[in-house]
């Protein structure tokens, strides 16, 4: 779930924003009495010392992790990682060279996929949004760079997950909260987190 703030990563570390984050009701059981306690928080890989706050229900044997708007959804770190990426694309450097730049470590097709599949993440989080904001972007040019234009900030995904918080369940990660079945082409129903901190997959 949406853990709506305005905190940076390093804010957020600092002031342990994880303890204070709460959940007014259930999800499952909004009329109450289903028992909802705070759950042990989860640990995110970057931006380093960061937790995620979680809250569990016993009726409906759930937790709901609160996720901060700075952080990407199913993928490790924060949405502006994602966008650094692809705007570095955007303003005119070839995929194959913010590869071997970003990327050193990994031969050059893998850090080209790598770069290739955030700059569809943030194509497609940006291609819903005229449909759903339209006196705001419709017609408007599907590039991080106008979208920042509009908005009057770098933070473009960040800024727009406050601007359609009721939709975000619907929209796949890492922008939105479904997760993203990759090669299916479609968003399924978020899963549990795991206990411990989060797995470190394929795309780091």
């Amino acid at each position: 779930m949406r853990l709506a703030t305005q905190l940076t990563g390093e804010e957020y570390v600092r002031d342990r924003y994880w303890e204070k984050a709460t959940l007014d009701r259930c999800p499952e059981h909004p009329e109450g009495g289903c028992g909802l306690r705070r759950h042990s928080p989860y640990p995110r890989a970057r931006p380093a010392g960061t937790w995620v706050a979680r809250y569990y229900c016993p009726t409906a044997r759930v937790t709901f992790s609160l996720l901060p708007d700075f952080l990407a959804s199913h993928l490790p770190g924060t949405l502006a990682e994602i966008e650094a990426v692809v705007a570095e694309v955007e303003a005119g450097e070839t995929i194959e060279a913010v590869a071997t730049r970003l990327r050193p470590e990994v031969q050059l097709p893998a850090a080209v996929r790598w770069v290739r599949r955030r700059i569809g993440y943030v194509r497609r989080a940006l291609s819903v949004t005229p449909g759903l904001l339209p006196a705001l972007f419709a017609g408007i040019e599907l590039s991080l760079r106008a979208f920042a234009a509009v908005l009057r900030t770098s933070a473009v995904l960040a800024a727009l997950r406050v601007r359609m918080p009721s939709y975000l369940m619907r929209i796949a990660s890492p922008f939105g909260l479904r997760r993203w079945l990759r090669g299916s082409g479609v968003a399924v129903e978020p899963l549990q987190q795991r206990r411990g901190a989060e797995r470190r997959g394929a795309d780091p």
